[in-house]
């Protein structure tokens, strides 16, 4: 990371909500294009997909894609060649048991050049971007600037440039390209009911809401026999620069949720964090995170997580109104109680056994069993249709939301959301691709 970004001078890119909603809303009012071509095929065919990054929650991306009947495999990337011939190995297989080719060795994409490979094949119409998050804003560029849809892993970037870098890029890909974030959530049917009936008004005035995301230590190999900078990337999810800590990478889900559900993003946050219950050696990235945040008309909402307990998870949003209360968690009673009560129909008790699945992969059961087929369906029928997504300044929005928080806990006081736009502070791993060892 470079210096305190408290010392930077203002920048020039202020942002406040209008601006991002107004990115967000340009390309739905725009005309719809309905092209007789998807890069090259029928628009009722199948979209033909590249995945970057080959990792467990790319290859469940993609997975999911095929599933959904209207895509196919035919590019991978990465920079390691056994990850990459993992993902080969077990998307190859499940395609073969629809009847489909396998992917075409000509089609896979090693080292650090990957990126610009699989973004220049003329064989791909849609990209999932799933490396790690410091590099999804130079991913993501690249990608575009060919031409291609993209299905960007959140979060968008790690850093508050990064974070703009990817609102000017979603400005490029307007009505061009769909660009959808991962915040599968958002399409699941129980929490696109849940929130439909709140902001038509079930909670009455909404007064404050309290949120968490408790869940245990992902486990990752020790990597005994790589280099130092083969290990910071191959488990870069314990590393600060390259995941964005665990409130960027993990716990924006949950901040995702709080935003949708107040139609708007914090205005300022205080926070404490830190290291305790986490291994000494895996990193630097923070085991839990208490934060306050300030939305708009009075709103207080309490955020709490770790990313080390043992014999218990829970991933929940709770909100208070006048009229009743919501509840959201990932499993277990879904609803509103109150003046106009509804509740989802009933999941299954959580599992214990089930955190480090769901982090590592997304793979949910209970209420988010739906969410990724869904949010998928919707991805390839906005390219297929020609009503194409662009879901930049949202995913921006959401990733600037947890920095506030993140800023706050690593500084030790309240940071407001003017004071953070002003940050021109870049964030560097130090690695450099092309000497791996």
């Amino acid at each position: 990371m470079s210096k305190d970004a408290s010392q930077e001078p203002s920048s020039p890119h202020k942002v406040d909500r209008r601006r991002f909603m107004g990115l967000a809303t340009a390309t739905a009012g725009a005309m719809l294009i309905r092209p007789g071509l998807v890069r090259g095929t029928t628009a009722n065919s199948q979209v033909r997909v590249g995945l970057l990054g080959c990792g467990a929650r790319g290859t469940e991306d993609v997975s999911n894609l095929v599933d959904t009947g209207g895509a196919r495999v035919v590019a991978l990337g990465d920079l390691f060649r056994d990850q990459l011939d993992a993902a080969r190995a077990r998307l190859d297989k499940i395609q073969q048991a629809k009847g489909y080719a396998a992917i075409d060795a000509a089609q896979l994409f090693v080292g650090p050049r990957a990126y610009q490979q699989i973004a220049a094949s003329k064989e791909v119409d849609a990209i999932v971007i799933a490396t790690p998050p410091y590099y999804h804003p130079e991913h993501l560029e690249a990608v575009v600037a060919a031409g291609k849809h993209v299905y960007l892993e959140k979060p968008v970037a790690v850093d508050v440039p990064g974070a703009l870098r990817v609102i000017e890029i979603g400005r490029r890909a307007e009505a061009k390209l769909s660009l959808d974030v991962g915040f599968q959530i958002r399409d699941c049917p129980p929490f696109v009911e849940l929130v439909r009936r709140i902001h038509d008004g079930a909670l009455g005035k909404i007064v404050c809401g309290e949120a968490h995301y408790l869940t245990g230590y992902i486990d990752r190999p020790a990597w005994p026999n790589t280099s130092p900078a083969q290990r910071r990337l191959r488990n870069w999810i314990y590393d600060r620069v390259l995941s964005g800590d665990i409130i960027v990478e993990q716990n924006i889900h949950v901040i995702d949720i709080c935003n949708w559900i107040l139609k708007a993003h914090p205005l300022k946050a205080s926070a404490t964090g830190g290291r305790q219950g986490r291994p000494v050696s895996d990193g630097d990235a923070y085991g839990n995170y208490n934060v306050l945040f300030h939305y708009p008309d009075d709103v207080d909402v309490t955020f709490s997580s770790t990313q080390f307990a043992k014999g218990w998870w829970d991933v929940t949003e709770r909100f208070f109104g006048t009229q009743g209360t919501s509840q959201s968690p990932y499993s277990g009673p879904l609803g509103i109680w109150g003046d106009e009560a509804w509740q989802a129909t009933p999941s299954p008790a959580k599992d214990a056994s089930e955190p480090q699945a769901f982090s590592v992969t997304g793979r949910f059961s209970s209420n988010l069993e739906f969410a990724d087929s869904e949010k998928k369906k919707a991805f390839v029928e906005s390219i297929t249709s020609g009503n194409f997504h662009n879901q930049a300044a949202k995913g921006a929005e959401s990733a600037l939301s947890c920095m506030l928080a993140r800023t706050a806990a690593y500084k030790g006081h309240e940071v407001t959301w003017d004071q953070l736009m002003k940050s021109t502070e870049v964030w560097d791993p130090k690695i450099d691709l092309d000497r791996l060892v």
